[in-house]
């Protein structure tokens, strides 16, 4: 009996000295800090990269500047600053990093010895720096900024700085597009300069063309490439004069880097062309096109063409032989021999790592589980990349060139993510719409008790053409709900990516079908197999194509004890005039309202407002151009008349996402406590 007397204080003892442990919530969110824009130095023996903090009393981020060996040793600051750092680039000979930074008052190229030392202005350009690179040599940077074209970054901020000194206020446009995302049109593109270190001289590389070259693409990677003889700057650019609202044709275009000449045309895909990127020997450009023009969300392709000659090939990747198993690659990069291609993709819930054989096409799967980013060589034969789950934030990694041995480098935020306990992800597939196989993920509640019945959160995701996978979001994270005690389901409904194209395809004109039938069968299946989902009680949330949802749930199923609607359209019609980017509602509504008027009908919320009875909260951004304010104002008057309870939550600071620390923060207090009242009586 001594040792079972003996067990119990010592448990007790042991049991005082852990440390104190909480259900995850919005405050552990906010605290994580993230990782992003890894860069590996010349060598391949250390890694730059970005991570940013959250400062409440600021209400925003700090981002710095941080240096970690690719065996996972030395990590350390480099930058340590209350202007923004980020955007880490190496000099060729591995002595400098150099790096954007507000430190100035604008956004400026800085450097700062790799050893460490005191960090030193590189430009003082007129207008913000909002991408670069450093060129082969050394000896200078290609940067880009906005500016009207023709006119030299001095003399557009001057022209700029004369319209706010107007009494007058007006602006005059004579096409679309008038604003984007959330920022009205003011003549400005953003253009590529050659910028020489000596003499501090920018050169602007494509003066006479209307048209951006978009800075950061959503993969991540700039839209711009160096030949590595440095002689040679491959751009991505959108230059379609007035059909850039309803366009989604973009080209690749070269231009010699000393300014020579005028960017010349490479491609005439009628559709997106898109990352360009050289491999290391120069004798090939691989970038990644789309084949269907107006379309978005069509599959991706790498495209291998030969310098200088422009004989090109293309590459399917692909997870595996079967009809469904093509890939749309996120982001590529040449491994440091040349000789493969990694690139990510969204595969069956997960966000996969892949190598493709630059020579065969040969696909092999490196890192399957998770969401992976920013894949690139490393010292080692190894290969770094950033990987983020349901169960944590991005830390970095590496992997030997066969998928073998994982190795983690980074443990920033290991304190964190030990202090808040998380519920458990398991992931589930059933029989949905056209019979086909559908995959979702159930979130358990955090202390979860299998004896006890739990209300449930159906999360649904936007796009339409995305994924609620294996990833820790800042936005919709599944364990903020979880947190706070409820069991959460995420289905990847027909139009969702990583289940081959013919699967994304299915949406299109169908936007109140499959996805809808997906939606309903998937939670009843979970409902099903999971005995501890209370189906008494469910509330389903979505944001952008899921707020769309939310507002089809509304005159479509009185299932639901309560919903949650942010930023989505309620009537298609009304949408497609007030939206920025026309191509999107054209492709998805099989063209414009006026060709395809019942099209438009089928699939339109507002035509189903006689059957809402369901008490629902309405999120808006008043800076959202994507899903305009009016639509989220209109969808709460509907409520009202209706004499719904409901409540409207509106950001008149926001676009189509929530970014701002404590607006993150009100909104999934009100969020959350929307579910409470409705679903934990």
């Amino acid at each position: 009996m001594l040792p079972s007397l003996l067990a119990a204080p010592v448990a007790l003892a042991l049991a005082a000295l852990a440390p104190a442990t909480h259900p995850f919530s919005i405050d552990d969110m906010l605290a994580m800090q993230r990782i992003s824009e890894p860069a590996v130095s010349p060598d391949g023996k250390r890694v730059a990269f970005t991570l940013r903090t959250t400062d409440l009393a600021a209400n925003r981020g700090r981002t710095d500047v941080w240096l970690v060996s690719a065996d996972g040793s030395g990590l350390r600051r480099l930058t340590a600053h209350e202007a923004a750092d980020s955007q880490a680039r190496w000099s060729s000979d591995g002595h400098w990093i150099f790096f954007l930074s507000t430190r100035s008052g604008s956004a400026q190229v800085w450097r700062i010895a790799a050893d460490g030392g005191e960090a030193e202005p590189v430009t003082r350009l007129a207008r913000d720096v909002e991408a670069f690179a450093v060129t082969p040599d050394g000896r200078g940077l290609v940067v880009s900024m906005a500016v009207l074209p023709g006119r030299s970054p001095e003399q557009t901020q001057q022209e700029l700085e004369a319209r706010e000194k107007r009494l007058a206020t007006g602006r005059l446009y004579e096409r679309l597009m008038v604003r984007h995302w959330d920022t009205w049109s003011d003549g400005t593109r953003r253009h590529l300069f050659a910028f020489d270190l000596a003499s501090a001289s920018a050169k602007d590389l494509m003066p006479a063309m209307d048209a951006d070259c978009p800075s950061v693409p959503f993969g991540g990677n700039e839209e711009f490439a160096i030949h590595p003889d440095g002689r040679t700057l491959v751009f991505t650019a959108k230059d379609v004069g007035r059909e850039e609202a309803w366009s989604t044709n973009s080209d690749l275009f070269s231009v010699p880097l000393d300014g020579s000449g005028a960017p010349q045309r490479l491609t005439t895909n009628p559709a997106t062309d898109t990352q360009p990127a050289f491999s290391p020997d120069g004798r090939t450009l691989a970038y990644l096109a789309m084949s269907r023009a107006g379309y978005e969300s069509d599959r991706l392709r790498i495209v291998l063409r030969s310098w200088p000659d422009g004989v090109e090939r293309s590459i399917d990747l692909r997870a595996d032989a079967t009809p469904q198993g093509d890939r749309t690659p996120a982001d590529i990069a040449w491994s440091a021999d040349g000789r493969t291609l990694l690139a990510t993709a969204d595969h069956l819930a997960q966000h996969s790592l892949f190598a493709v054989d630059a020579t065969t096409g040969a696909t092999r799967i490196l890192v399957k589980d998770g969401t992976v980013a920013a894949p690139q060589s490393c010292a080692g034969n190894r290969i770094l990349y950033g990987l983020h789950s349901l169960l944590g934030p991005t830390e970095l990694y590496t992997v030997a060139s066969d998928g073998s041995d994982p190795q983690r480098l980074t443990h920033v935020n290991d304190e964190r993510v030990a202090a808040a306990r998380l519920g458990q992800p398991e992931a589930f597939t059933f029989r949905g719409a056209h019979a086909g196989t559908v995959h979702g993920y159930l979130v358990r509640p955090v202390d979860f008790d299998a004896s006890k019945k739990y209300p449930v959160a159906l999360l649904i995701h936007g796009g339409p053409q995305g994924s609620f996978g294996n990833e820790f979001h800042y936005r919709w994270n599944p364990q903020a709900y979880a947190g706070a005690g409820y069991a959460v389901v995420t289905i990847d409904f027909h139009g969702s990516t990583g289940y081959g194209q013919a699967f994304t395809d299915a949406i299109n004109g169908d936007w109140g079908g499959a996805p809808y039938e997906d939606l309903i069968k998937g939670l009843d299946f979970a409902l099903a197999r999971f005995g501890f989902l209370d189906g008494q009680r469910v509330g389903a949330l979505g944001a952008s194509y899921g707020g769309y949802m939310i507002n089809w749930i509304l005159g479509h199923s009185a299932r639901f004890r309560c919903l949650v609607s942010h930023d989505g359209n309620l009537d298609e019609r009304a949408a497609y005039f007030d939206t920025e980017e026309l191509w999107f509602p054209e492709w998805e509504h099989g063209g414009t309202p006026w060709q395809s008027p019942a099209n438009y009908a089928r699939n339109n919320p507002a035509d189903f407002v006689r059957n809402w009875k369901t008490p629902t909260l309405v999120v808006h951004g008043g800076r959202d151009f994507r899903v305009v304010e009016t639509q989220g104002l209109s969808t709460f008057a509907a409520l009202q008349r209706k004499g719904i309870p409901s409540k409207l939550l509106y950001f008149p600071d926001e676009n189509h996402w929530v970014l701002k620390p404590l607006n993150s923060k009100q909104w999934h207090e009100t969020v959350i406590g929307w579910l409470d009242q409705w679903l934990k009586k």
